[in-house]
């Protein structure tokens, strides 16, 4: 049996700050109490570059590294678009990616 879903990915990074704290904080926070998704898996690259173009990578030579996080989750659609819009404010623009997905599940 296949159930419709969305799922999302935030780019971020380590360094991004929210209103309170830590943005990868501030979204898990929300995810996790005020919308209860299914589940969140956070993904921290040994390497990338943003839209200005500037690399960041895990070099013993710099201890202050800014990596990049990748925040995933899926949930039914009507959840995810309410996640979506609470992070809208908190989320840099363009920073967060959606596609459908079905969801395999028994019985």
């Amino acid at each position: 049996m296949q159930k419709a879903m969305l799922m999302v990915r935030i780019y971020l990074s380590e360094a991004d700050q929210g209103r309170k704290k830590n943005l990868l904080s501030e979204i898990m926070s929300i995810l996790h109490d005020r919308h209860k998704v299914h589940g969140v898996t956070v993904f921290r690259g040994i390497a990338g570059f943003g839209r200005k173009g500037e690399v960041h990578s895990a070099d013993l030579l710099r201890l202050n590294v800014h990596l990049p996080l990748v925040v995933e989750f899926f949930d039914e659609p009507a959840i995810v678009e309410a996640a979506l819009a609470t992070l809208d404010d908190l989320v840099p623009t363009g920073h967060v990616v959606s596609w459908p997905v079905q969801c395999h599940t028994n019985g």
